[in-house]
Formats: structure tokens, C-alpha cells, sequence
């Protein structure tokens, strides 16, 4: 399956063309956050995402309220609200979490990765998605220090994961790491394409 994946796209229209113009080659898009800035046009965005006519799985990032994300996405035909969600398509399994990106530790995060962890099946890809980026990897460096989750990198040194995709650091847009076996991504807010 070949994803397209995005973040901190802000309401920057040239994002949202790329993004739309990659989308051709993708079966699956995935945002992982701030698509607006301050909600500022969300309604038109999320048309503008909507009319690519592919899946979208979407979280809020610190821009996007759940409530308001939420009911844009009950509105739409093809987008997905994805925070403390599950999605099952063929062999893979996509969970999602927004939270703030700007804490070290997040107990809702751990307590929710508690409860959907013995609900991966083995035989699954899995791929997450949050608006923080995990601690102590290439997407969480700001001048020299680590500021990224450390409760999104237990979580995903415990499970067994494909692909993480996060944001939040937009000076780290198409930054990529490793935790054990999983791929950690910032996609940044042009879109790139991950085949899983």
C-alpha cells in the first residue's frame, strides 16, 4: 500500500496543491496534524482534502480542536477522524493520537496505547500516527536537545510497527529515523509517499 503522508500543512495553499497533486500515486493519505493554523479555514480545507476523492486519515494537531476536527470529518465522504482510533484496511492496521507535542511524557497517550495494544493483531502492519514526534530521534531535535514524547517512543519500542508518522517540529519536515524496527517519518507539509 503506498500512503501519502503530510503535517503542519498550516493552510499554506502551495502544501495543499502538492499534497493533491501527489495523491495520484497513493491509495491512502494520512495528516498528521496542524492543517490550519488556529482552525483559520479549516471548513474549506477539509472540503480541499475531501475532493481528492482517496482516503484520508486525519488527527488534530495543536492547531485543530477534537471537537471541531471531529465534526468537519462526520461532513466529509473520504476523511477519517483518526485520534484514539483504529482502522483496519487488508493486512494493515492504522491507530492515531493527537495530543499537544509540546510534553515529554503524556499518560492519556500511555493509557490509551495500554488499551489498543492487545487489540494489534501479529499478523498486522501497523502504523501510527501522532502529532508528536518520539523522543531522542532526528524529528524531535531543536538547537541540540531532544524535545519529542518519550511515552510515544515506549510505546513504540514495545509494539511491533512498520511506520510512525509524526510532526509538530516543522524544522525537522522529511526528517526519517529508526526505533528497533520501525521507520519513524516527519513527512513535512509538501507530502511524501511511503509504501508499506
Amino acid at each position: 500500500m503506498k500512503i501519502l503522508a503530510f503535517v503542519d500543512t498550516h493552510g499554506n495553499n502551495r502544501a495543499l496543491k502538492s499534497v493533491t497533486e501527489k495523491a495520484g500515486s497513493a491509495d491512502i493519505l494520512i495528516c498528521a496534524g496542524d492543517v490550519s493554523v488556529f482552525e483559520q479555514d479549516l471548513d474549506k480545507i477539509m472540503k480541499k482534502l475531501d475532493r481528492i476523492g482517496k482516503p484520508v486519515l486525519i488527527i488534530p494537531g495543536n492547531h485543530e480542536s477534537e471537537k471541531s476536527l471531529k465534526s468537519l470529518c462526520k461532513k466529509t465522504k473520504n476523511i477519517v477522524y483518526m485520534h484514539k482510533g483504529m482502522l483496519r484496511l487488508k493486512d494493515i492496521t492504522f491507530i492515531g493520537f493527537a495530543g499537544d507535542g509540546f510534553s515529554l511524557t503524556d499518560p492519556e497517550f500511555e493509557r490509551w496505547g495500554n488499551k489498543i495494544q492487545p487489540h494489534l493483531k501479529k499478523k498486522d502492519k501497523v502504523v501510527l500516527i501522532t502529532h508528536a514526534p518520539p523522543h531522542k530521534t532526528k524529528l524531535d531535535v531543536i538547537m541540540g536537545s531532544h524535545t519529542g514524547s518519550k511515552s510515544i517512543r515506549k510505546f513504540i519500542e514495545k509494539v511491533d510497527l512498520v511506520l510512525a508518522i509524526a510532526g509538530h517540529i516543522h524544522e525537522n519536515a522529511g526528517a526519517e529515523d529508526m526505533i528497533k524496527g520501525t521507520k519513524v517519518v516527519n513527512p513535512g507539509p509538501y507530502g511524501k509517499v511511503y509504501e508499506v
